[in-house]
């Protein structure tokens, strides 16, 4: 498939250049190693790159789709070719747009985010700002984002481990295999950074997912991430309740609907752009969230820096990021946020904070 900069497709044929105008194409993010969970591994990962125009300045976006989500290139695309936002003559009609995307399905979460963050984009780069300004943040505040380490072999995890030793200030670990207790024991072998994990509803029985967050704590752990399955909801309220470690829910929160089912049964929520449609509705569940004494955490998929800048405009105002999904890929398209001393760099770029790299 060519994945050169023409964009393949511009749905948008009026004459004037008083409206906005959608183009798309597919690109396949080509990853460093490959990643594995606890319930499948994958080497590459599926994504459309977007463009908003209007007034001859662009606006980028981007939909990752991996595997857990349910959505493909072929979704995302057939969404975008039914999407009319020349109808829009205005791009600061924010509400009025993204509610016109959000309303022409109750899904495709992924390709409503990438309308959503060019959109975002585009009008941070017209009011000459970045987008933690425009929310009254301070950049200072950026917390240090983790560094996944993925489920593999114990001389892999250490290889790993090592290629990130002094860059960061917090890992990732993916759990949720018979080989939990010998990973974590693994990683310890080579840096007592603080460890963030991820179970991915890896576990079954609270009783037993008890007793290994009791022993995670003993070990350093400062997190643990959607560690049952989400419809598992009163063993998950059980283990908050009883665990020494905040639980954070991933798949069990989507979008701003779904926190007031997660009160109680977990410390707090795990927001991600191409869950939950984008920037406009992840700056609401992070007001909402707070407001019912909720912990928040922002997170992505594997995705340029063209996403996951967008997300990181969002961390100055959250508890922990996992930021770094576009340090796992080998093809970014963008510059943007940076990891600097293990700490998210904000730039003092307008919209998402991104120029492109030239081919």
């Amino acid at each position: 498939m060519d994945q050169t900069e023409n964009p393949s497709i511009n749905i948008n044929h009026k004459g004037k250049d008083d409206y906005l105008k959608l183009s798309f194409y597919p690109y396949e993010l080509k990853l460093k190693h490959v990643f594995t969970v606890s319930s499948y591994s994958r080497t590459t990962t599926p994504d459309v790159q977007l463009e908003i125009e209007y007034d001859g300045i662009k606006g980028f976006g981007e939909a990752s789709m991996p595997q857990y989500l349910g959505q493909s290139v072929e979704s995302v695309t057939a969404f975008l070719k039914k999407t009319d936002l020349s109808q829009f003559h205005d791009p600061f009609q924010m509400e009025d747009i993204l509610s016109y995307v959000d309303s022409l399905s109750p899904g495709d979460t992924a390709a409503k985010a990438a309308i959503d963050i060019a959109l975002h984009d585009l009008v941070g780069k017209m009011l000459g700002a970045p987008w933690y300004k425009i929310w009254g943040l301070n950049r200072d505040k950026a917390p240090s984002t983790t560094f996944t380490i993925g489920i593999d072999s114990p001389e892999m995890v250490k290889t790993k481990t090592r290629e990130c030793a002094g860059q960061f200030n917090i890992l990732k670990v993916k759990l949720g295999s018979d080989h939990d207790k010998e990973l974590i024991d693994t990683i310890r072998t080579v840096t007592d950074l603080p460890i963030a994990v991820d179970v991915n509803q890896g576990w079954k029985d609270r009783e037993k997912a008890l007793d290994m967050i009791c022993w995670l704590k003993e070990k350093g752990i400062v997190m643990v991430e959607q560690p049952m399955p989400k419809e598992q909801i009163d063993d998950m309220t059980w283990l908050t309740e009883h665990s020494p470690l905040p639980t954070f829910a991933d798949e069990a929160v989507q979008r701003l609907k779904d926190i007031k089912d997660t009160e109680g049964v977990y410390s707090g929520i795990n927001i991600k752009l191409m869950k939950c449609t984008g920037m406009r509705e992840a700056w609401k569940m992070i007001n909402y969230a707070r407001a019912r004494n909720m912990k928040v955490m922002v997170g992505c998929m594997t995705e340029t820096s063209c996403a996951v800048s967008a997300a990181a405009q969002l961390s100055p105002a959250v508890d922990f990021a996992d930021l770094d999904g576009n340090l796992l890929i080998a093809n970014d398209r963008f510059v943007g946020m940076q990891v600097i001393g293990g700490k998210i760099f904000l730039p003092d770029s307008p919209g998402i904070g991104i120029r492109k790299i030239e081919d």
